[in-house]
């Protein structure tokens, strides 16, 4: 992350833990092998689930233990699911179910337009009552900013209010930050890190490559 740069309030960073960074160290080197990558980044984004988890409403319940005690804890107030960018943000599925059993989880296609060069939705698939839950966005890189955008529109379409929408990714630029803040200042992000930003090339520095490809073993496209 820039020296001088101070992410806005909608963005939540993990907590820069020595683990964390080991973490990172892994899944950011381009030696690590596909196996380790995987492995080291399922355990990335599990930590990025819980913290997302946290960010969303509860209230209080009272349950009684097996001593006949009452305790007095939390549940979530309102159904959730998760949405995932197609393909990398499918890497982020698992992790949400070990977090959440049975949870509901949608699928989003964006590629790019050959025509204009703009993000184009090829594919979704919602649960039906995506309305009424909160909502974890699922892909692993935030670069520019214009799929993420363009999913969100979609969400909104289908009536998912966007501070029901917590973005989790491992990996931001600032670019991509700016961008999709400036379309939905309501929603928030939760990410493992925040990089230097965008090459010419406009993929994120110092970064960690295609993450699609190296988790699922397949050619840059």
């Amino acid at each position: 992350m820039p020296s001088d740069y101070v992410p806005p309030p909608q963005v939540v960073v993990l907590p820069t833990t020595n683990e964390l960074k080991a973490l990172l160290a892994i899944i950011r080197c381009r030696e690590t092998n596909r196996g380790d990558f995987i492995f080291y980044s399922d355990r990335i984004i599990r930590l990025l689930v819980e913290e997302a988890l946290n960010h969303l409403p509860f209230v209080p319940k009272i349950v009684k233990t097996p001593t006949g005690s009452d305790y007095h804890g939390l549940a979530f107030k309102q159904k959730i699911c998760g949405v995932s960018i197609m393909r990398a943000g499918e890497a982020m599925e698992q992790g949400l179910r070990d977090c959440c059993r049975s949870v509901r989880i949608g699928k989003i296609l964006i590629q790019r337009d050959e025509e204009t060069a703009l993000p184009k939705l090829f594919y979704s698939k919602l649960p039906p009552d995506i309305s009424e839950r909160y909502c974890l966005l699922l892909d692993p890189m935030l670069a520019t900013g214009g799929s993420a955008i363009k999913a969100i529109e979609v969400l909104l379409e289908t009536g998912v209010p966007q501070e029901r929408i917590i973005f989790v990714n491992l990996l931001c630029a600032p670019e991509g930050i700016a961008k999709v803040l400036a379309a939905y200042p309501k929603l928030k992000i939760v990410t493992a890190e925040i990089d230097d930003g965008l090459d010419e090339h406009k993929y994120i520095i110092p970064g960690l490559g295609d993450f699609g490809c190296r988790y699922f073993g397949t050619d840059a496209p």
